[in-house]
């Protein structure tokens, strides 16, 4: 099986009803026009200015028109298609048409600069790029310096002179299933590393990977064809687009927000009967606050329907959870880990049924293996800290063209994840801290995580990172950059004294009070906060030496 099989059934079975719902409180609805014109909609009709929908049928049609379209042009089975779009109801039927046309998605972060785009559309060896409105002034940078890109499509009104009108085009094109013979073992996709020291590698996978994660979502929180899905992070990750394979395999609806403030979030969960919620980290701190303060009134939204609420992406404070469920005791709460490289969540997850262990990342997921290991890649103890290590069906076939970055995480079946870890004498994992942002202060690890754990429990605290910076006597010294709750007042003697309770070397040396800098997925930047703090410190402790 393929992972566009499960489009096709769907499309078979439940061909009228809503597959897709796009909300987005600040469309001026050009591509909803666009799409009309050129015929691609033919159900389903927006019932407000800010809704878009498709149906199951309509979604596999419009992934077999631009297919068809690719084929058209004489492109080749394995052949690279990079897609640049904001999270918009095209996004997944152009992703499933490239699979369909035996090609390889390259989906593109939407926050790259033009050299970053540039880089990456050169790794991937990507020759056909799909872009939408919001790039158009980074694409004109660079436009005439991709000597590899063959074909330019665009979606959405207003298109550059160098680009094709990508949703006219294949409003020409046959809506039947094109003659393109998939196999499990075919390369499927191009997933991009977060980049977090330099710039990405590009993670390449195939369909059996694909469809695994449909079966470990599905396993992992039920989905029915009664669920409804909210997607609100990028589809250019794989975190949003596997969770999505929840509703794919379920044949249930999901609505695709453009907008994360906790009002149009409760908004939608009410107006779409939303009952799964996918958050990252600071947007359930958001709408927490927001409850708190006032500024949302529960008693305004229709919430009985939301079952379950899961978090991944970056390590969750078990005190947001806490508050999370004094506010909504009858949640469902889950916790996803996983990586690009293990075609995102699920690798390994906290399971709703073990609400009691809330601060781990949990136990292997369906069909994964994980294990603890020190340098030399035997099992620690439990309780011991070591680098985390996952295999099963999801694993990445490579770093593509990157053999010898491949090698050093791929090691006998398995990803060495760079993530340091503990399992407790139950077998659940709690993630210490990423390896590479490990601080050693006098001799002594100490692990940016826990600190941030710790002081997310003052009250006036809304966001922190930890990270160290050079110091001459001790090598490195913890510092605390700590964003403060709007309309509050904090000293750095307060974050001091609250840390009291702390052993003395796990303390934060430093306070600095600033924002905490995080990416479309909810990981914090502590690169671009190493770069802001830790060079001028770097350079005065080399001058003292």
């Amino acid at each position: 099986m393929v992972i566009t099989d499960f489009l096709e059934r769907n499309a078979r079975l439940y061909g009228s009803e809503t597959a897709l719902v796009e909300i987005n409180p600040s469309e001026e609805r050009d591509r909803a026009v666009t799409w009309r014109e050129a015929s691609l909609i033919e159900s389903a009709q927006p019932d407000a200015p800010y809704r878009r929908a498709l149906s199951w049928r309509d979604f596999d049609r419009q992934a077999n028109r631009f297919a068809n379209l690719l084929l058209s042009r004489g492109t080749a089975q394995g052949t690279k298609v990079g897609i640049l779009l904001m999270n918009c109801l095209e996004w997944l039927p152009l992703y499933f048409g490239i699979l369909k046309a035996g090609c390889i998605a390259v989906p593109l972060n939407f926050r790259y600069s033009s050299d970053e785009i540039k880089y990456c559309l050169e790794l991937a060896d990507v020759e056909i790029l799909l872009f939408g409105p919001e790039f158009v002034e980074r694409m004109d940078a660079i436009a005439d310096k991709l000597p590899g890109i063959r074909m330019m499509f665009f979606v959405g009104r207003e298109r550059p002179l160098y680009a094709e009108d990508c949703l006219r085009l294949t409003g020409f094109c046959s809506s039947s299933a094109p003659p393109v013979a998939l196999e499990e073992s075919d390369y499927a996709a191009i997933y991009f590393s977060s980049g977090t020291t330099g710039f990405p590698k590009a993670i390449l996978h195939n369909h059996r990977a694909l469809v695994s994660s449909c079966e470990t979502e599905q396993h992992h929180h039920g989905q029915t064809r009664e669920d409804v899905f909210l997607c609100i992070p990028p589809l250019y990750h794989t975190g949003a687009k596997m969770h999505w394979f929840g509703s794919l395999i379920s044949g249930s609806k999901a609505v695709l927000l453009r907008g994360v403030t906790p009002q149009w979030i409760l908004r939608a969960v009410t107006e779409e009967k939303c009952t799964i919620v996918w958050l990252l980290v600071p947007w359930a701190q958001d709408l927490l606050d927001a409850i708190d303060s006032g500024k949302v009134e529960l008693t305004s939204f229709l919430l009985d329907q939301w079952r379950l609420m899961h978090i991944g992406a970056q390590p969750v404070p078990p005190s947001l959870i806490k508050r999370w469920k004094k506010i909504f005791p009858h949640h469902q709460y889950d916790t996803n880990y996983g990586l690009s490289e293990s075609i995102g969540p699920g690798c390994v997850h906290l399971g709703v049924e073990n609400i009691h262990k809330v601060g781990a990342i949990g136990i292997p997921g369906y069909h994964w293996q994980a294990k603890i290991i020190n340098e030399q890649g035997k099992e620690v103890a439990r309780g011991e800290i070591g680098e985390l290590a996952v295999r099963g069906p999801g694993v990445m076939l490579c770093y593509y063209k990157n053999p010898e970055a491949t090698a050093e995480i791929l090691k006998d079946g398995w990803l060495y994840t760079g993530d340091m870890a503990r399992m407790d004498e139950d077998g659940f994992i709690f993630l210490v801290d990423r390896k590479k942002d490990v601080v050693i202060s006098g001799g002594e690890n100490l692990y940016p995580v826990q600190i941030e754990d710790f002081l997310r429990r003052f009250d006036k605290i809304k966001d922190v990172a930890v990270i160290g910076l050079p110091d001459t006597r001790l090598g490195e010294i913890a510092a605390a950059i700590v964003e403060i709750k709007e309309g509050a007042s904090c000293s750095e003697q307060e974050i001091i004294d609250f840390c009291g309770e702390l052993p003395r070397y796990k303390r934060p040396r430093k306070v600095i009070f600033d924002h905490v800098p995080r990416n479309p997925t909810g990981k914090i930047e502590k690169p671009a906060l190493r770069e802001k703090y830790c060079h001028g410190r770097l350079v005065e402790a080399q001058l003292k030496n």
